[in-house]
């Protein structure tokens, strides 16, 4: 494990597994835990050996809220202490809050990367995202039957 010691990957260990709140379930095959049960394990066996540089595939997708703010406070330890942290994610309101910067990225293209504040260009990184990827909006097209209250038919 990254040249660890036997006794700090242990003691590394059963600390993740008590702050992600998966103490009670150690011993418990990953297969048979839930995805945000999977995605705890995953952040926890890539947090063990302490790494610089963290790469997660949106480590908030399938987490409760409780463990989700968990996993905030985790990644800004990691950062304020020097680490830096790359996760993908498609709820900009959580990479507004989270990220000091941003890349945004549409069919295999780069449409703008640098501080966060900045991709924004004083919007909320929400619209700036959906106009640089130039999305369309309904605007009335299609669905009308979504404005009745008369329910199903």
């Amino acid at each position: 494990m990254h040249r660890l010691d036997i006794a700090t990957a242990r003691g590394r260990s059963e600390e993740l597994l008590v702050t992600l709140g998966l103490a009670g379930d150690a011993d418990t095959m990953v297969r048979d835990h839930s995805a945000g049960m999977t995605k705890k394990i995953g952040l926890a066996a890539a947090l063990v050996h302490n790494p610089r540089l963290l790469v997660l595939d949106e480590p908030f997708e399938s987490v409760d809220p409780v463990s989700g703010e968990t996993i905030r406070e985790i990644l800004h330890r990691r950062t304020a202490g020097g680490g830096t942290v790359i996760m993908p994610s498609h709820v900009m309101e959580l990479v507004e809050t989270l990220c000091d910067r941003v890349a945004v990225t549409a069919g295999g293209r780069l449409l703008a990367v640098g501080a966060t504040a900045d991709v924004r260009a004083g919007m909320p990184l929400q619209q700036r995202f959906l106009q640089l990827v130039g999305a369309r909006r309904m605007d009335g097209g299609g669905l009308s039957w979504l404005d009745t209250s008369s329910g199903s038919d």
